[in-house]
């Protein structure tokens, strides 16, 4: 399962780590996801939602 969000798509996001000295290495930023029960085309399954869509109700229980 892709580290992405069900209901909108968000997924990861490319940036630098940016030291002291002003090293800069690639590293990945995560969304925020938790596993919920969702209803999609009239099954309910467990995926994986961003924590924004479950603030803004964006599902069905």
């Amino acid at each position: 399962m892709a580290r992405a969000c069900a209901i909108c798509g968000k997924g990861t996001m490319k940036g630098n780590t940016i030291s002291h000295a002003n090293n800069r290495t690639k590293r990945d930023f995560l969304p925020n996801l938790q596993k919920a029960k969702i209803t999609l085309k009239g099954s309910t399954k467990r995926s994986l939602v961003c924590t924004s869509c479950l603030k803004a109700t964006k599902i069905a229980n």
